[in-house]
């Protein structure tokens, strides 16, 4: 009797060591969730290429100001979220730049038809292409990070300063995130990914937004409120009553347009 309940409990400790393995080897396809094919250019955008740190050359789109709007000089890098790619942005690039804003939809590498495969070290040299990108126009730039493009955002705020920061649904950080999903799991040993947030932000000195949905089901809403009493120089901080993480409130929802407005206006007051 005492062999078989060895047996059993070794059958299970293998099944465990077997399970953790699966998750340490697959890890990245459950939190990369990139739409690969290349989107049809969107009206008012131009086509762009990245060139990133590690040779790799991504393709972006760039918007100018709507034509007719005031040009307020200012641009504004948006880093996604972890899935689809820069197409479903085309709404809120559409949005921002009737507020006279010149607007780059970055695709990390493996999304929209870019080469290479993600992660958080390469996804923060893909935003650094970005920013030598923008940087070349030689307006004041806005770093508009959606969620896990939050963590992005922060990273590279500490890397090049922005003139302002917005994120977007925040998490603390990638593995409190998962926690949220796989309570069983020891996410945080098993990350090889680490994206934080919370523990970045109060080193941002730029004025910074938050807005975040308070039905939000893939990041928690105390993460978010946990980010924004982070932050060292939190400007602005908008809960969207009753919207969820994709809802399209938060892509390009009177809230969130309002957040880029305010800083835009700490940044180009004309």
């Amino acid at each position: 009797m005492g062999r078989m309940v060895m047996r059993g409990a070794l059958g299970v400790l293998l099944c465990l060591v077997l399970i953790l393995i699966i998750a340490w080897a697959a890890q990245r396809k459950l939190i990369y969730f990139p739409d690969p094919a290349r989107p049809p250019l969107a009206a008012g955008a131009r086509e762009v290429t990245l060139r990133t740190a590690d040779g790799l050359r991504l393709t972006a789109w760039l918007f100018p100001p709507l034509p007719g709007t005031p040009n307020r000089a200012v641009s504004v890098l948006v880093t996604p979220g972890n899935g689809g790619n820069r197409a479903g942005r085309a709404p809120l690039a559409a949005a921002l730049t009737a507020r006279g804003l010149t607007v780059l939809l970055l695709d990390y590498r493996g999304y929209g038809g870019n080469p290479g495969s993600p992660s958080e070290s390469g996804l923060a040299l893909d935003a650094d292409a970005a920013h030598a990108y923008l940087t070349e126009i030689g307006h004041p730039i806005l770093y508009y990070g959606e969620s896990l493009g939050a963590a992005v955002a922060t990273a590279l705020a500490i890397r090049r300063p922005p003139a302002g920061l917005l994120l977007r649904s925040p998490f603390t950080d990638l593995a409190a995130a998962g926690r949220a999903h796989y309570p069983v799991l020891p996410v945080g040993l098993l990350l090889r990914d680490r994206f934080p947030v919370a523990s970045l932000i109060p080193r941002v000195s730029a004025p910074t937004a938050i807005v975040y949905g308070t039905a939000d089901q893939v990041v928690p809403p105390e993460q978010s409120r946990a980010v924004a009493g982070a932050a060292a120089n939190l400007t602005h901080l908008a809960a969207v009553d009753g919207a969820g993480h994709n809802d399209r409130v938060l892509l390009d929802g009177p809230q969130l347009i309002g957040a880029v407005d305010a800083l835009t206006a700490a940044v180009s007051p004309g």
